[in-house]
């Protein structure tokens, strides 16, 4: 990691007390210790090429209930349909809650898949963040199974100045709600780059590239400072020759802030910014804060460059009590309403809707029958996928439950077809791109059999 003011090394320092070695080991955490220099090497040895296609995945701890978000049974009895009604959108046919009257108005941007067949019931992002269920994690190469990020890394490489796979993932009390993934046997150089603290909220005691606070942006200028401060010390000693070409790279990505600059939404015409509606710092009890600007974050940070970006937003998880699903849901659908209208709507003015796709999902979805706490409880047996953008065929519904939304009635989907959905859309061919193992193996990037969704890249 580089850390510019902690890790005093008496005797070694420059400016504010930072040494060499420290200035250099940006990313360290997050890439299992390698440095930023030691991580461009790697890209640079990969001679792959170089594209603008991204994917923004959007996490909502804890199992959103599709039937209160896109799949309403507005004809069951009251204790399965509940107290949302659905409203009709801009493309004929296609019904939403009420609680997203923006997105009702732009659904020829996004598909919803109301199938999502294979969710394997763990309260854990690991299904949405690989591909993978629980049981394959068990039984998992040498290494373990990668996050698809890696996979896309590895297979073309970084932008210069800003890693391809990162993560706004804040850390959350169930643990398995707040983890992007590894590099698995890939390699820890293709882990995703975390870029967010715990906190949201927290003075940073220690500017951390991999753990910026994201709302402590203000002390950028304190952090070019003391890079230039660190410049100007190595070249006035001759230090600077002696690095070598991808610790020069290293600093220059310091230097030239294309990732801190991503990162610095001070740097956005306010009027987008205000679009996206205002943070809500507080966690929801395990799970993350309501970062809704990470949404306009995400879309900074791939127009700089980034392939994959992962983010959770706020906890989803309601069976009763201080969590009743109803009151829950009046209070946080219309913010993400909010949020997930404006980067669409970012995304299109910009002319990214093409070139940049966007998933939304959770874990499971909930169930069809009402418990005794107005609440739904888990699900596995029908979830959704929200997809917009990637240069898809959006304004429809793929798949449907049964009239109480049970289970899929027709056009079951996989999570690893929606990944090989999401390749597709990045520029890769899921039939003949493989990575190798530690062991010399080739691996697929999804099972054999496994197919991009026709309806949207067909």
């Amino acid at each position: 990691m580089i850390d510019l003011f902690g890790n005093r090394d008496k005797g070694r320092t420059h400016c504010d007390g930072v040494t060499r070695r420290d200035f250099l080991k940006v990313g360290g955490m997050a890439a299992g210790g390698l440095s930023l220099g030691q991580l461009l090497e790697v890209e640079a040895a990969q001679k792959t090429g170089r594209s603008h296609k991204a994917v923004i995945n959007i996490y909502l701890p804890g199992g959103p209930s599709h039937l209160d978000f896109f799949d309403l049974k507005p004809e069951a009895g009251k204790g399965i349909r509940g107290e949302f009604r659905p409203i009709k959108t801009n493309v004929p046919g296609v019904e939403i809650c009420e609680m997203f009257p923006r997105l009702a108005k732009m659904a020829d941007q996004y598909s919803i898949i109301r199938s999502l067949a294979d969710s394997d019931g763990a309260h854990d992002c690991f299904q949405c963040m690989t591909g993978r269920c629980q049981s394959e994690k068990r039984n998992a190469p040498q290494g373990g199974w990668p996050s698809w990020g890696s996979w896309v890394s590895k297979l073309q490489g970084s932008q210069a100045g800003v890693p391809a796979n990162l993560s706004l993932m804040y850390p959350t009390g169930n643990r398995t709600w707040g983890q992007a993934g590894n590099g698995g046997y890939i390699g820890a150089a293709h882990s995703p780059m975390q870029l967010v603290q715990k906190n949201p909220n927290a003075k940073a005691q220690s500017l951390v590239l991999e753990g910026i606070s994201l709302d402590r942006l203000n002390d950028r200028n304190r952090l070019r400072g003391a890079i230039d401060k660190f410049r100007g010390t190595v070249d006035a000693t001759g230090q600077m020759k002696g690095l070598d070409a991808y610790n020069a790279q290293a600093l220059g990505i310091l230097s030239n802030s294309g990732l801190m600059d991503a990162l610095d939404v001070s740097k956005e015409d306010p009027r987008i910014a205000e679009r996206y509606g205002v943070n809500d710092p507080r966690y929801q009890r395990d799970g993350a804060p309501k970062m809704i600007r990470n949404f306009l974050i995400a879309r900074r940070l791939v127009e700089a460059g980034a392939r994959v970006v992962s983010l959770n937003y706020s906890r989803w998880d309601w069976h009763g009590g201080d969590g009743m699903n109803f009151p829950r849901s009046r209070q946080e659908m219309p913010l993400l309403d909010q949020g997930l209208s404006a980067l669409l709507t970012d995304l299109k003015e910009r002319g990214l809707n093409k070139d940049v796709a966007v998933v939304m999902w959770g874990e499971f979805g909930r169930t069809p029958k009402i418990n005794k706490n107005n609440s739904r409880d888990h699900w596995p047996r029908a979830n959704f996928a929200f997809m917009a953008g990637g240069g898809m065929n959006h304004g429809q519904i793929i798949g449907a439950t049964d009239k109480h939304g049970n289970e899929p009635s027709e056009r079951p989907v996989k999570f690893q077809e929606v990944f090989a959905t999401l390749y597709t859309c990045l520029g890769i061919n899921t039939e003949t791109a493989t990575v190798t193992d530690s062991q010399g193996r080739p691996h697929y990037l999804v099972d054999s059999g496994i197919k991009p969704i026709r309806e949207l890249v067909g």
